[in-house]
């Protein structure tokens, strides 16, 4: 299992750092106590390529693949993204609002950028997630709650459930809650999906 720790400024040690303009201060005062899972592939249903990078740090070319055309307007990024073979990428401090929930709620308050850190797993919600990808998710999450006062670790679909539904069924919600009970929320039921 890898090792990270984040340092002052939010960078994660062990991850490969590739700064995102898709960033900004998040509001004075507000507490990062949410970690939000979302599942990402460029072109998608393929793995291993820069797409995603190139999405993040607004370099994706219109052309690159099918579809891309509206894709390259839009100025979002992530924190991490963790692509299949655990590899490790971070692109905006902790400590900075990510573009990654879009329209969103949880738990009575809205706008979860101000108050969350969004993690991108290179997948699909039509199959599993690598092991290596949990071998590398489980330690940057315990990274993640050892400086912030995460109260809840939630997918996507869980703060925007009208229109988002990653990062699916193949998740493993049942890992990461045994690695951190005191993050699962109370709303939180076993999975009963096709892939556990």
């Amino acid at each position: 299992m890898n090792t990270f720790a984040i340092d002052a400024d939010g960078w994660c040690n062990g991850a490969r750092h590739v700064p995102s303009p898709n960033r900004d201060e998040r509001p004075a005062g507000m507490p990062v106590d949410l970690v939000v899972i979302h599942n990402i592939s460029l072109p998608p249903g393929e793995f291993g390529s820069d797409h995603v990078e190139r999405l993040f740090t607004n370099t994706l070319a219109a052309d690159a693949a099918p579809g891309y055309g509206d894709l390259v307007k839009l100025r979002v990024a992530a924190h991490f993204f963790i692509r299949r073979d655990g590899e490790v990428i971070q692109f905006v401090s902790c400590l900075q609002r990510a573009a990654h929930a879009g329209t969103s709620r949880w738990q009575g308050r809205a706008r979860c950028n101000d108050f969350s850190i969004g993690i991108e797993l290179e997948g699909t919600d039509l199959q599993p997630f690598s092991p290596a990808q949990y071998a590398s998710l489980l330690p940057l999450l315990q990274a993640i709650a050892a400086v912030h006062p995460i109260g809840s670790i939630v997918g996507h679909n869980d703060i925007a459930p009208e229109r988002k539904t990653d990062p699916g069924p193949y998740f493993d919600w049942r890992q990461i809650y045994a690695a951190l009970p005191q993050r699962c929320p109370k709303s939180y039921q076993e999975p009963s999906s096709p892939g556990l």
